[in-house]
């Protein structure tokens, strides 16, 4: 549980769609300059854009039940429940795991080797700088509640 004086917010380093958009800018900068195609004409689309679509349904089948719920989307507040409905059953971050398959789909879309290969430095970003951070808040916040929940399920899938 929290104790009296500690602040009621994982302390994360950044907002994660920000995280996602800067290292996004970073591989379109460095396609512009410096492009590398990999995939075959067409097919980028057939393979990107399902996954940009499957991530908005799975982003915001989530949300909504963080508004169901009562709780904070945003990191940068108090989480008022823990969520194990719907793709939290699955998946502890299937938001930031929507984020991911975005990127990844934008990145096939766009035949961006660059915005491929920086989806490892955004994934340890996220891990280290927001995921770890908010599991320890949230031992802290909801004790047993979502230690059990830890084990339950996996962090990503």
């Amino acid at each position: 549980m929290l104790e009296t004086g500690q602040r009621d917010a994982p302390g994360v380093v950044a907002i994660p769609p920000f995280i996602y958009g800067a290292f996004l800018l970073l591989g379109l900068a460095l396609d512009f300059l410096f492009p590398i195609s990999v995939l075959p004409n067409g097919l980028q689309y057939a393979v990107g854009f399902p996954l940009i679509a499957a991530s908005f349904a799975v982003a915001i089948t989530a949300m909504q039940l963080f508004r169901k719920a009562g709780t904070n989307l945003d990191v940068r507040k108090p989480t008022t429940a823990v969520v194990a409905a719907g793709p939290f059953r699955f998946s502890r971050n299937p938001i930031y795991l929507s984020m991911t398959m975005l990127y990844i789909g934008i990145a096939i879309a766009a035949d961006s080797l660059w915005i491929l290969g920086l989806v490892l430095p955004v994934l340890m970003v996220m891990h280290f700088g927001v995921i770890r951070r908010e599991e320890r808040y949230l031992e802290r916040k909801f004790g047993d509640e979502y230690l059990n929940y830890k084990r339950a399920v996996r962090r990503w899938i």
